[in-house]
């Protein structure tokens, strides 16, 4: 017997990984190991990928991959490895492209047959362990891609070459175009969101419906510049929808990863850190620049769900809540009204119902409910006490899984909002939070300089940190400066973009950036994608920390910050054009940067009102330093006015006289 006729999976830093520890497939990990393997054996790897939280993952595990006679057949025919998405995105991102190439469509779990090097073959997601609705059952799939591997090479290796070179084809980013960011293009892209809205039911599209995070930042960025109000609109109703409906936990705070249906009654029931660090931000901005009760306490809600379920030892924060719990969606969260009446008694089970919308027939299954909150209580300490009351109930209930994961990137965009949500809304223990994060990542995941990708309580992982993790991290880091004024949080940051530049630069490309280093492992293609998905591309975060460390950044550094952030803007306005509900992100940073990005230096000998001020009443995007005179670069010849705390209002390289009131803060900011 081969000695690596077993699976490998007991020692990984990745739960995803551990929960198939147990299966009868001989699982490898990613590696040199596996591929010299496959090409000893002459056989095709079977590369499945998929990620803890993933409901499909677990029910393809639960009827194939823990079966002892379809593990015999993959053990085989095939050298098997397992691959979490979260820790490797862009094995992720280069399979996933060549999935939706030959299919049309992906998602997870995502089944591929690849050759001994790597290049892809065949691909799709779930198959079921039978045929089920035109699909072959797992099975058939196996024995049919054995059969070709071993009889009809030639066809194998002719697919994998198209493949391949469709990949590299789609790897160039997005082209040459004379259009430029302007606040005429930001007012057509947002226009043309506007145009999709479902004003009905708040959001984009039909089912099922994923939040419009970043997009939800930009178009507020986009109302604070022209004053549209049906900008604004399509934000508060996108917000009040969401906040409203079932993919808001209305007991515990924060959001399911989406809706199945188009109205945010039912959600797919998975909660992921990176769902909830961009709405934290996008409802915090939306509270205190509305002063919407609705925004701010979903704001406090959020942190208190963060907080509460996702925190790990050291105070950074986990990946995800899974979908399932002990096998069933839904487990934990939905009620009945006989539930209700007796956990509250009959008189506040019957109130509750009729608030959260809880009916006989039920919204989800067996007669159950998803709690909704459709308008809001007429008595808010009543509802406060039946909440609390619920969720101590709820806590007894069966937990979904936690995948303990620590990914950079998503801490870095949970740092962000816990920063500029506390320092905006007078929060200053949410600033702490995220300080205790950030000291959290960069003490475990920064080795020899550079940055690793994930960890595991103690231990952190192999996987190299791709763009996205350095960008995510580093404007999380600028955040933290703006907010405490501490600079060993610019320097980090300054360090990480520097690396930055270094490696994912497309040098025969200004403005354009891979989102996997140039010392990284050599995939079939080297991954570049500008485009905003459920998280921002690795390329818009980039740009988002270039623009601001530009701003507070001595001169020589912050020239070249300023002159990369402008050329990706350059090379980003084609999509801001064709295609901006897929460039939610860039749209936040092109409005900052079309602004100047606004600068706002408060000088002050100590605590200063005006400067809570300034973090009140900056549109998102705006730069906002505090400190002594001449502490900073933003500071320097900014000397207080009379004694008392002043502040300077820059947009680009003109600026404003300095104010000492509030009102003339509020003016120059308006203006």
């Amino acid at each position: 017997m081969d000695p690596r006729e077993h699976n490998t999976l007991g020692g990984s830093t990745s739960p995803y990984l551990r929960q198939h520890a147990d299966n009868p497939v001989h699982w490898q990990q990613w590696g040199p190991e596996a591929t010299e393997w496959a090409r000893e054996r002459d056989v095709p790897i079977l590369l499945s990928i998929g990620y803890s939280a993933c409901h499909w993952c677990h029910v393809m595990a639960h009827e194939s991959f823990e079966d002892e006679a379809v593990a015999s057949l993959m053990n085989e025919h095939f050298v098997c490895v397992k691959v979490d998405r979260e820790e490797r995105p862009d094995l992720d991102a280069v399979y996933m492209n060549a999935t939706v190439a030959m299919t049309g469509q992906g998602g997870w779990p995502m089944t591929c047959f690849l050759t001994p090097d790597g290049a892809p073959f065949y691909c799709g997601t779930y198959y079921p362990a039978e045929p089920r609705g035109g699909m072959p059952s797992f099975t058939q799939l196996l024995g049919a891609i054995a059969d070709t591997w071993r009889d009809r090479r030639g066809d194998v290796d002719d697919a994998a070459a198209s493949v391949v070179a469709e990949l590299r084809r789609g790897a160039g980013g997005v082209p040459e175009g004379d259009v430029r960011v302007t606040a005429a293009l930001l007012d057509a892209a947002a226009g043309t969101v506007l145009r999709d809205e479902d004003a009905e039911r708040g959001g984009f599209g039909g089912a099922p419906k994923f939040p419009p995070s970043a997009l939800m930042e930009g178009l507020l960025r986009t109302y604070e510049r022209s004053g549209d109000a049906d900008v604004l609109g399509v934000v508060t109703r996108t917000a009040s929808a969401m906040a409203r409906g079932g993919i808001y936990d209305q007991l515990g705070g924060g959001f399911a990863r989406y809706s199945v249906d188009a109205a945010w009654v039912v959600p797919h029931f998975e909660k992921m850190l990176y769902d909830n660090a961009q709405l934290l931000r996008a409802y915090a901005h939306l509270g205190r620049r509305t002063g919407s009760d609705l925004a701010v306490r979903v704001t406090e809600e959020t942190v208190e769900f963060l907080l509460r379920d996702l925190r790990t030892e050291n105070g950074s924060f986990a990946s995800a809540l899974d979908a399932d719990t002990e096998g069933v969606e839904g487990l934990t969260y939905v009620w009945t009204p006989e539930q209700l009446a007796d956990v509250l008694g009959p008189d506040d089970g019957e109130w509750a119902a009729g608030v959260f919308a809880v009916t006989s027939d039920g919204t989800f299954e067996a007669g159950a409910s998803v709690l909704q909150l459709p308008r809001d209580p007429d008595d808010w300490d009543r509802w406060r006490r039946i909440r609390d009351t619920l969720l101590a109930r709820r806590a007894t209930r069966p937990q979904p899984g936690r995948d303990d994961k620590v990914v950079t990137a998503w801490n870095g965009l949970a740092i962000t909002a816990l920063a500029e949500a506390g320092a905006g809304l007078g929060r200053p223990e949410w600033v702490d939070a995220a300080a205790e994060c950030a000291r959290g990542v960069l003490d475990l995941h920064v080795v020899d300089g550079r940055l690793r990708r994930a960890s595991l309580g103690t231990s952190v992982g192999e996987s190299a940190g791709v763009l996205e993790d350095y960008a995510c991290l580093a404007t999380g880091l600028l955040a933290l400066y703006q907010a405490t004024g501490g600079t060993e949080w610019l320097a980090h940051a300054q360090s990480l973009l520097d690396r930055a530049l270094i490696h994912f630069a497309d040098d025969q490309r200004p403005g354009s950036w891979f989102d996997t280093a140039d010392d990284a492992e050599t995939l079939v293609t080297r991954p570049r994608d500008p485009v905003d998905g459920a998280t921002p591309s690795g390329a818009s975060c980039l740009a988002e920390a270039l623009l601001t460390a530009a701003a507070v950044a001595d001169a020589d550094a912050s020239g070249r910050y300023a002159t990369a952030a402008a050329a990706s803007l350059d090379r980003v306005a084609l999509l801001l054009e064709r295609a901006p509900r897929s460039a939610g992100h860039w749209l936040a940073v092109a409005e900052a940067s079309v602004r100047g990005p606004i600068q706002v230096a408060v000088a002050t000998d100590g605590d200063s009102a005006l400067l809570r001020e300034a973090r009140r009443l900056a549109p998102g995007g705006a730069v906002v330093i505090g400190g002594e005179p001449d502490s900073s670069p933003l500071l320097a010849d900014r000397p207080l006015v009379g004694g008392a705390s002043a502040a300077y209002v820059c947009r680009g390289f003109v600026c404003d006289r300095p104010v000492s009131t509030a009102e003339d803060l509020a003016a120059a900011l308006s203006r």
